[in-house]
């Protein structure tokens, strides 16, 4: 009975792998606020930041993983150089500390992402500027020490007003900054828009209110808040196309617009706080209006939650009208955890909600919350996605309505017998091609290209070759090559080689 039990389980993962699709955007938050989870604490050496971090991105390419959505602001400070804000307390331990020895960390992320195939998406936090009162920043120059009278309290945490004109032209602007300087391929704002509301306190924005609200009455007062947040969701979207068309604007919003017994266009929910009603993020409207390229709710409870079904809220983001990517956030963090309801202690509850999301024909991806969760592999949850969902390679969805354009097909492209195996080679001369797509077909035939169990490897656009240390001895492979530019786009393929696998002499 045990062997049977064993097969089967075989048999559901082998099942599940060949339905993995081609394209899919499968990305992890790495969330730097706190030290959640890079750096592991402040103040490690610049030796000791760049190696945790490259084996975090080393352990996400294993997990199948093909972006990472990293936190460079995570409260009014920067892990970037030369910006117009404080280096964060998060990185060395004190604000406006550099690095010591020196470094631009988020040059080294981007080149450490892109060098194994992995999308940047850099995560800003527009409005939270301190984390905790009883921390204050020791930099004198600090954005709060400079305009206070940009700020407000609210609970134990200060905030920018988001209705200062002048806050939010800065805010654009040193995002701006980064889209500029930086090779990032996303702009990724979260949940925190305006803060969640605090039982019984009214957010403190009553002088601003009485200064930019002379158009809005007690009555509309939360019309005015929503349009604060409209004004710079739109104002940066325009920003960055004019900047850099290429790049992505995504955010992740709570699970939860409105409930149905709001808004008759809401979801079946009962979501104590929601979006449009309480941070006054009116998301369907950014999606309507085309300023935003993907939405990736948050969606962290439960299938059967009796106020927020999992699968119900996220029928209801697959089923409206977007042009844009539509993905669905995970909450990696819940499982096998004894805190949580106990529907996260079975091991099957995050691999059907990633089955429900794949059977949903808008839902092209998702993302997971946060990085150490992984690590623990916690009801073998690390082991499900690379032996199971993510153990072929997939390319992120292509976004057409910001670049269709193909690369050209690579050329030249030479196989030969290697003592470690196959060793490839080929050529370009496309200064678009960001990454390279080695296919490999068993025995002397060209096979499917959109079968990902036909990918070998995705590899960077500096390294125009490649050692296949997996080739079996005596047995015969067809290879091709394709090229992606930084949209994905993927070119047509080069002439196919044919090779048999000499053993070693």
């Amino acid at each position: 009975m045990r062997h049977f039990l064993i097969f089967s389980l075989l048999l559901t993962s082998l099942i599940g792998a060949a339905q993995n699709p081609k394209r899919e955007f499968r990305a992890v938050w790495v969330a730097t606020v706190k030290n959640i989870d890079w750096p592991t604490k402040p103040g490690l050496t610049t030796r000791q930041q760049k190696e945790e971090y490259r084996r975090l991105l080393d352990f996400h390419q294993m997990n199948g993983m093909n972006a990472v959505i990293m936190q460079v602001r995570p409260s009014a400070d920067a892990f970037y150089a030369d910006g117009v804000e404080s280096w964060s307390r998060y990185l060395t331990g004190e604000s406006g500390l550099a690095p010591d020895p020196y470094y631009d960390p988020l040059t080294f992320m981007v080149d450490e992402a892109h060098d194994r195939g992995m999308e940047f998406h850099a995560w800003f936090n527009p409005y939270r500027a301190i984390v905790d009162l009883e921390e204050m920043p020791e930099d004198s120059t600090h954005i709060f020490y400079e305009k206070p009278e940009w700020f407000v309290q609210y609970g134990d945490r200060m905030y920018f007003d988001p209705a200062i004109p002048e806050v939010q032209d800065y805010t654009v602007g040193l995002i701006a900054d980064v889209v500029d300087r930086y090779d990032i391929d996303a702009v990724h704002f979260d949940d925190y828009f305006y803060p969640y509301r605090i039982a019984g306190v009214e957010f403190p924005d009553s002088l601003s209110f009485a200064s930019y609200g002379t158009d809005y009455t007690q009555e509309t007062k939360d019309d005015w808040r929503r349009e604060n947040v409209n004004k710079i969701i739109k104002s940066l979207n325009d920003t960055i196309k004019a900047v850099k068309p290429w790049v992505k604007f995504g955010i992740s919003p709570f699970g939860v617009w409105r409930n149905i017994a709001d808004d008759p266009r809401g979801s079946d929910s009962e979501a104590g706080q929601t979006n449009y009603d309480d941070l006054f993020a009116d998301v369907l409207k950014w999606m309507d209006e085309g300023w935003i390229d993907y939405i990736l709710p948050q969606l962290y409870l439960h299938r059967e939650h009796p106020k927020l079904s999992y699968t119900k809220v996220l029928k209801w983001w697959n089923a409206l009208d977007y042009m844009g990517h539509l993905y669905v956030g995970h909450a990696v963090y819940r499982v096998g955890s004894e805190r949580e309801d106990g529907a996260w202690m079975n091991p099957e509850e995050l691999p059907e909600q990633i089955k429900i999301s794949r059977e949903l024909p808008n839902v092209l991806g998702g993302a997971y919350f946060s990085s150490k969760s992984f690590f623990n592999n916690e009801l073998g949850i690390t082991d499900r996605l690379r032996g199971d969902f993510y153990r072929t390679p997939a390319l992120v969805p292509t976004m057409p309505w910001l670049d269709s354009s193909a690369p050209a097909t690579p050329t030249e492209l030479v196989i030969k017998n290697d003592p470690s195996g196959v060793l490839l080679s080929w050529n370009t001369e496309d200064s678009t091609t960001r990454n390279y797509v080695i296919y490999r077909f068993d025995g002397k035939r060209i096979g499917d290209f959109n079968d990902p169990e036909n990918i070998l490897r995705v590899v960077p656009s500096s390294s125009p070759f490649y050692l296949d240390k997996t080739a079996r001895k005596r047995k015969r492979y067809t290879y091709a090559i394709t090229a992606l530019d930084r949209m994905s786009n993927e070119s047509e393929p080069t002439f196919v080689r044919f090779i048999k696998v000499k053993p070693p002499k």
